[in-house]
């Protein structure tokens, strides 16, 4: 099987979130046979709701296309490093990998900070790959704060 990347996707949602005001961030969920059965964008701000980053989002809509609570097997690309809620959240929907770009150095949960697959009470950890896409995501982030630092 031939590796394809859905981080074109994740940024087109990160890119929905950017103009809904929300921090720019987009994840998809990908079955084992590679098809996308869910993709979502930050709506913490729209919703109100402090769960609703990318990732929860788009880990509530596969489980609920799938049945089930688990993700056994599926994929997740993100555009940015999860953080510690989401990290435990895909821990706990037994993710296979997590793909993600831009590092989170203020609030991240895999490489940063907690570290929350490195933990004894991570009941399941996921192959992580990192930096696919991390230019275009680390851009997109930075354009989006600079703008609202200008405003």
């Amino acid at each position: 099987m031939t590796f394809t990347s859905h981080m074109d996707q994740a940024l087109v949602e990160a890119r929905a979130a950017a103009t809904r005001g929300e921090v720019p961030v987009g994840a998809v969920v990908v079955s084992p046979g590679g098809v996308v059965v869910a993709a979502a964008g930050n709506r913490t701000r729209e919703w109100c709701d402090p769960t609703a980053h990318a990732e929860i989002v788009a880990l509530r809509e596969a489980c609920r296309i799938v049945g089930s609570e688990r993700l056994v097997g599926h994929d997740l690309y993100v555009t940015l490093e999860p953080c510690p809620m989401c990290a435990s959240a895909i821990s706990q929907a037994r993710i296979a990998r997590v793909y993600y770009g831009a590092s989170d150095p203020k609030s991240g949960g895999v490489a940063q900070g907690p570290r929350v697959f490195s933990h004894a009470q991570s009941h399941h950890v996921p192959e992580v790959y990192d930096g696919i896409g991390a230019d275009a995501a680390e851009d997109l982030l930075k354009a989006f704060f600079a703008a609202r630092r200008e405003a």
